[in-house]
């Protein structure tokens, strides 16, 4: 199989300022876990022969401890607006069915969630916002440096990005049962695919 998407992301977790998560640190969420959601707005993007360009997901976590050891739980979201096909090919894709990083991922699930269907709606600008149907919604707000730019994370063992900006991500979701107060906040471009260049980051959620 061959595929490829990219587009935006928004993201938040209960951990602290900052998660420690994309360099593989303890989560500093409460009782010490990682609980995120991420909602992905795919611009452009196919498998196979399947367009899937203008659709959007939501990808939850649920990290019992630092990413590579494992035992995570993950359910995805794929917005009632996309097809059966294109919700059953971002299926495979994110189950690690199709190579690329997510079948890196699927090594490190202990308990795949499922995926649900809802309405899942990202908004664009420098204070990106994400909503999953009224059980998830949140926004991002930029931490900035001392010149007003935007403070970034790069190169990080775990990222969606190869630079990310990262930022309060205040909002609560319930989705899969993982409830949670969000606090930290991450956004970017990405670009995922079958094929990634030689040490291109992991993604996270």
């Amino acid at each position: 199989m061959s595929w490829e998407i990219s587009g935006k992301y928004v993201a938040q977790c209960n951990c602290q300022l900052i998660c420690p998560c994309p360099v593989d640190g303890t989560p500093t969420g409460p009782n010490g876990e990682c609980r995120g959601v991420a909602v992905f707005n795919i611009a452009s993007g196919k498998l196979d022969d399947t367009d899937l360009s203008g659709t959007a997901f939501a990808f939850c976590n649920w990290f019992p401890s630092n990413l590579s050891a494992g035992g995570w739980k993950v359910g995805v979201v794929v917005d009632d607006g996309a097809s059966d096909a294109q919700a059953g090919a971002l299926e495979t894709i994110l189950h690690g069915e199709a190579g690329g990083p997510f079948a890196d991922f699927a090594a490190l699930y202990g308990e795949w969630l499922g995926v649900e269907r809802a309405s899942v709606t990202f908004s664009d600008g420098d204070g990106p916002s994400g909503s999953v149907a009224g059980r998830a919604d949140f926004t991002f707000e930029p931490l900035l440096g001392p010149d007003g730019g935007f403070t970034t994370e790069k190169n990080a063992m775990f990222g969606f990005a190869p630079e990310f900006r990262i930022g309060k991500g205040p909002g609560h979701s319930d989705l899969f049962g993982l409830d949670f107060d969000g606090v930290y906040g991450e956004t970017a471009d990405f670009t995922f695919a079958s094929e990634m260049a030689e040490g291109a980051p992991k993604g996270r959620g």
